[in-house]
């Protein structure tokens, strides 16, 4: 495998000003060790070994933007305020030093924010109706002020971005956020203009990239994640076919999404079986938008992705990518987003692209509980 590794894998790719050495890409994963939601020096030398082993873009965990109700955690990072910001610059530099790519993904949770949660516990918890996940009442709905804050507060933390020094930026769109949560039915009963179909609950999405667009240089580099599973609902779904994604990501991408991130839970999963395809939800993304996509869902483990994957509850064990790669090499998707695996092995990209598959590390509990 190791030669059809290296072939499919090692081979560069542009995504507006940046160009990636090969097609490797670490997925966001929430880490909580940035107290104060300053990254210290631990936070950087963690991005930094992994873009030293060969990681050819680094996604960062999510960071929460400027807004109050954004967040849940005083140990998650933020992507505002002086410390804050001076902290990312120095992982932005550690990470450069090692030749790699990193963009900061930017969050907020939305109505998945529990009451009272730092770092702003007096902050309430908002949604684009003041509905749970599972439908009833929750938080607050959102007034067009708050709509116009968040949107700006997202901008700001794009235009942050590309100012200290990342090689792009993600929005976090995705696992039944705030962004998702105005893209889903179940959490949208907006009237207004942000609520109604398809098209109309993508306006928030969309009004944010495009503000995002008229504060960064045009080629500056911005992804969005989305999923159609949200936590704890796996079988939610934004779109039933193919003609449904295709309603939903295209005003998004008309707004100026470069490259979308389709996270999945399997990668090896047909997203619509009954249209007699076997494209995974990164394949049919590309599909019908023509925009550059990433694939994420357990590669190289042996198990589906829970969420207590990351809290020390599971464990997996090493698998072949051979399925992976039958994918790469007929372009369904452009990226390989890869999360357990490469927090539990660090070197996980030297490993596969230079034959050494026999020392790769199996992810457990031990990998979450520190920085390494």
């Amino acid at each position: 495998m190791s030669t059809r590794a290296a072939q499919a894998l090692s081979r560069p790719f542009t995504l507006g000003s940046a160009t990636l050495a090969n097609r490797i890409v670490m997925a966001p994963m929430t880490r909580q060790h940035s107290p104060g939601g300053v990254p210290g020096e631990d936070v950087a030398a963690y991005y930094a070994r992994r873009a030293a082993a060969g990681t050819g873009l680094i996604i960062t965990e999510g960071t929460f933007v400027d807004h109050r109700s954004a967040g849940f955690s005083g140990e998650v990072p933020r992507f505002h305020g002086e410390q804050q910001l001076a902290g990312w610059s120095r992982v932005v530099e550690a990470v450069h030093a090692h030749g790699g790519k990193i963009m900061p993904q930017i969050w907020h949770v939305g109505i998945q924010r529990p009451a009272g949660a730092p770092p702003f516990p007096e902050a309430p918890s908002v949604g684009p109706s003041g509905l749970a996940l599972d439908g009833t009442p929750a938080g607050e709905a959102m007034t067009l002020s708050d709509i116009d804050d968040v949107i700006r507060a997202f901008a700001d933390a794009a235009q942050q971005a590309e100012r200290i020094g990342f090689d792009g930026v993600e929005l976090h769109g995705a696992h039944g956020y705030l962004i998702d949560q105005f893209l889903w039915e179940r959490t949208n009963r907006r009237t207004d203009s942000y609520g109604g179909d398809l098209v109309s609950r993508t306006k928030f999405a969309a009004d944010i990239v495009a503000a995002i667009r008229e504060r960064v240089a045009p080629d500056f580099p911005v992804v969005l994640r989305f999923s159609q599973w949200k936590a704890d609902h796996y079988d939610a779904r934004l779109a039933e076919d193919p003609g449904e994604l295709e309603t939903v990501l295209t005003p998004l991408a008309d707004a100026g999404v470069d490259a979308f991130h389709a996270s999945g839970r399997r990668y090896w999963q047909p997203e619509f079986p009954d249209s007699g395809s076997n494209l995974n939800i990164a394949g049919w993304t590309k599909k019908v938008t023509g925009k550059p996509v990433i694939t994420v869902g357990s590669v190289g483990l042996d198990s589906v992705f829970e969420p207590s994957s990351l809290t020390g509850a599971a464990g997996a064990k090493v698998e072949s990518i051979e399925l992976l790669l039958d994918r790469l090499e007929q372009d369904e998707f452009d990226l390989v987003a890869v999360g357990r695996a490469l927090l539990a092995d660090p070197q996980w990209a030297d490993k596969v692209l230079n034959d050494r598959l026999t020392d790769l590390v199996a992810f457990n509990k031990d990998a979450v509980q520190s920085l390494h």
